[in-house]
Order: C-alpha cells, then structure tokens, then sequence
C-alpha cells in the first residue's frame, strides 16, 4: 500500500488531525476580528485609521491595546507557534509506518491537547493548566519527530 495514499488509514488519520488543526489556526483568526469589530478596538497599524466601509468613524482609541482582542492575538500567535512543527512531524511519522492504534492515539491527542488548551487560554485559566496542554502537545510532537527519526537512522 501507498504511504501517501487515502487508502493508507495512517494518512486518514494525518489528514483528520492535520484538516482540524488547519480550521483552528484559520478559526482563530477569524475569532480576532469578530473580537475587533464586536469591541471597534485592537486595530495595530496607523492606516487602520482611515475611514472605511467598516471603520467609517476611525478614533485613535482604536490603537489601543484592548485585552478581549489581544488574547484571540496571543492565542493565534501560539497556535502558529506550535500547531506546524505537528504538520511537519505527522508527516514524516506516517512517513515511519507506526501501528495505527499508536498515531491514533498520538495525533487525536495532539489536537485534544491544542483543542483544551485553547478553552483554557480562552477562558484566562492560570499559566500551569496552559502549560499542562502545551506540554502534552509538545511531548507527542517531539516523540512522533523522535519516532520518524529513529526509524530512518536504524
């Protein structure tokens, strides 16, 4: 069978985690600017203040730093930050051919971990329930990486 091929469960189970993944770093995007136009704030350049079909009566406020729209800023950021060394990792960890049960569990968890550690950054959870999600994502990420690795040297 095909490695990169849709009839490879390996890759379904790539392409499921990796198409959510996709829709949450879009997704979270998308959440920033509802949060611009629900609060008319957040804007971060100077031309932002021309006047607009959306922004017909610019302020200069509207530079301002406003926490609502700056923590859907932070969780994109991190989100990018984090969610393509997965892509990347996957890839080459289907790649390594695992057990299926194994990149399964591996990539279904990885987007449980980013997907509670999103509620939990959303909501202003404390810094240790955050890190909790990270390092779970971080630690599957690494051991695919580890994985793919191990089965090209040896």
């Amino acid at each position: 069978m095909d490695s990169l091929s849709l009839e490879n469960p390996l890759l379904v189970t790539y392409v499921v985690a990796v198409a959510l993944t996709v829709l949450k770093v879009m997704g979270q995007g998308w959440m920033t600017v509802h949060r611009m136009m629900k609060t008319n704030a957040g804007l971060v350049n100077p031309e932002d203040l021309r006047p607009g079909a959306f922004n017909k009566t610019p302020s200069p406020e509207q530079l301002e730093l406003n926490d609502y729209v700056e923590r859907s800023r932070r969780m994109h950021r991190n989100d990018l930050e984090n969610i393509p060394a997965f892509w990347a990792a996957g890839l080459i960890f289907v790649l390594a051919a695992p057990p299926l049960w194994l990149a399964q569990v591996l990539m279904y968890g990885f987007v449980a971990a980013r997907a509670a550690h999103a509620v939990a950054y959303a909501t202003a959870q404390s810094h240790e329930v955050r890190a909790t999600f990270y390092t779970i994502g971080s630690l599957i990420v690494i051991y695919m990486a580890l994985h793919a690795l191990a089965v090209a040297v040896f």
